[in-house]
């Protein structure tokens, strides 16, 4: 399997996601992997001065809007054992942009990733956000069978 055919079903699955989780805010979600994010951002009139000019392709996108409110969600995907490199690429990408939420997804399993958060339980290597306010990526496997994350492999529990 190609990284790229997990985009659609996780689009899917964010779109109904976030209907849940922000309900009476407007839904979209975006596979958004080819495009600088400021250029993606542009296109829903969303100017993010910290992503303009930033190389940051997510690979799927959310976005919910309620007036002038914005709150974005990312997914980085992979196929490959997820690796320390995977979760900085995205830790950093959330330090940046400082999204609602963001997720680390593989089709394959947690590799090296497995011992740091179940074993040594390092979950705090997953938190971004300011002092105020902390939040946790999350990270989990995810089911192509079910077009879905793996609930009982997702860190932290959502």
């Amino acid at each position: 399997m190609k990284e790229i055919e997990l985009y659609k079903p996780m689009m899917i699955w964010l779109n109904q996601y976030m209907k849940d989780k922000y309900n009476g805010w407007k839904i979209f979600t975006v596979d958004s992997h080819a495009e600088r994010l400021d250029r993606v951002l542009n296109k829903f009139d969303i100017i993010l001065d910290l992503a303009i000019g930033v190389d940051i392709q997510v690979d799927v996108l959310g976005i919910a809007l309620r007036g002038k409110m914005v709150r974005l969600v990312f997914i980085e995907a992979k196929v490959t054992q997820l690796t320390l490199r995977d979760l900085g690429q995205l830790w950093a990408y959330c330090k940046l942009i400082d999204p609602f939420e963001a997720f680390l997804f593989t089709s394959n399993n947690l590799g090296s990733l497995d011992k740091l958060l179940n074993t040594y339980k390092r979950e705090d290597l997953l938190d971004f956000g300011d002092i105020k306010k902390i939040k946790k990526m999350t990270v989990g496997i995810w089911d192509v069978k079910r077009s879905a994350p793996d609930m009982l492999a997702v860190i932290p529990k959502i």
